[in-house]
């Protein structure tokens, strides 16, 4: 059968992630710290909003693009927030969340063979969509030490003739880690003196703890050569709405339209209700998400540091990643007999790149207890193996 299928297809590698979900899934009694999706049920006030629609009989289409009511919205929001002005009739697209809206931007630049500079480490999907859009993935490292902050340099030792994009995912999944105005300098400096397009995934924009997050496009110069990727799931619960945005300069727009006519038609009408009671009612809903999500942050990073698992602090998104490395095990191997031991499920970073192994993601979207009984498996299961740290005094997770 393998001769029906295409090459492709074939080559691609299966999620990591999914295959921790299918084994945890099969087991009893899991508490799981590897679903990166909001455990808060979308805000009352943006249901009825969903609900609304429905009753009022919006079971169709709408326009490819999205309703102008919520491309005007998008649109106003982010002149709100950045000072971006996007026309919203055609710099504006809404999308079946960000993963089409990734798949759209990929295929729009990409030419067979074409190379993207993808940030690791990075959500799974990231250099899959890189190679079913015809593209090749170039892996650009990051590393603990400089706070998984990419580099001009390293972004510069990957550059060649075929290079034609930089792929970003901050703040990050699966570190946690947002980007200094520095460092973003210092990419828009790479892409301006290489030519290339930043295909910027900030989809956990408002999902940042101590300062503000930047929006890529509005570093000097960047705004023409910039694609910027949001959307509804994360910050507003909204997960299984799918609903996504682009805004981007219209030759870039205009061409993923054409894409996403024939691919999609349009994204969901009672989910893009929902998403323009949010974005125009929603502000407070994010702030107080955000907040019982810090309290969360602190309590697992601590808990992991507690336990000799060091953890660099996550600024944004909601996941940390502590290093193993005190267990001397791969982080496969630990996240396997974690699981099948303390029946705690947890992410191997390596599946998120080359850059992500020797560590874990946790991701902290769940309710304090379900953390606090976590970090009481995982004390457990370092104790058995005598690798817990010399205590002075008793454990957070006590």
């Amino acid at each position: 059968m393998n001769r029906h299928l295409s090459k492709n297809v074939q080559n691609l590698r299966p999620s990591g992630i999914r295959r921790y979900f299918d084994i945890a899934a099969s087991c009893d009694d899991v508490v799981t710290l590897g679903i990166g999706e909001p455990d808060f049920v979308t805000p009352a006030h943006i249901l009825e909003a969903g609900v609304q629609s429905l009753r009022a009989g919006e079971t169709g289409y709408t326009s490819n693009a999205g309703t102008a009511e919520l491309r005007a919205a998008i649109a106003a929001h982010i002149e709100r927030r950045y000072g971006l002005i996007y026309a919203s009739e055609d710099e504006v697209l809404v999308t079946v969340g960000v993963s089409e809206a990734l798949f759209l931007a990929l295929k729009t630049v990409l030419d067979a063979g074409d190379e993207v500079l993808v940030v690791e480490p990075c959500f799974v999907a990231n250099p899959a969509l890189v190679e079913m859009t015809g593209g090749v993935p170039v892996p650009v490292p990051t590393s603990a030490k400089d706070g998984f902050q990419v580099t001009g340099a390293a972004l510069e030792a990957r550059i060649s003739p075929r290079s034609k994009a930089i792929l970003l995912s901050y703040p990050n999944n699966p570190t946690g880690a947002v980007l200094s105005r520095e460092r973003l300098l210092q990419v828009a400096e790479v892409a301006r003196k290489h030519d290339l397009v930043v295909i910027s995934d900030e989809i956990y924009e408002r999902l940042v703890y101590g300062g503000q997050h930047i929006n890529f496009a509005t570093l000097p110069g960047m705004r023409e050569r910039t694609i910027v990727l949001s959307g509804m799931s994360k910050s507003y619960a909204m997960t299984g709405w799918r609903i996504g945005y682009i805004t981007a300069p219209h030759p870039f727009t205009q061409a993923m339209y054409k894409l996403h006519q024939y691919l999609i038609m349009s994204a969901p009408t009672m989910g893009q209700a929902a998403a323009l009671q949010a974005i125009q009612h929603g502000e407070d809903d994010i702030e107080a998400m955000r907040r019982r999500y810090d309290q969360r942050r602190r309590l697992l990073v601590d808990g992991f540091n507690s336990l000799g698992l060091r953890c660099f602090e996550p600024r944004g998104a909601f996941y940390a990643f502590p290093s193993i490395a005190i267990t001397g095990m791969d982080d496969e191997a630990f996240c396997e007999a974690l699981l099948e031991e303390a029946r705690l499920a947890l992410i191997p970073g390596s599946a998120f790149g080359a850059s992500g192994t020797g560590y874990v993601r946790a991701s902290y979207a769940t309710s304090e207890a379900n953390i606090r009984e976590a970090l009481t498996r995982l004390e457990r299961f370092l104790s058995a193996r005598s690798l817990l740290p010399q205590r002075t005094a008793p454990a957070l997770v006590a």
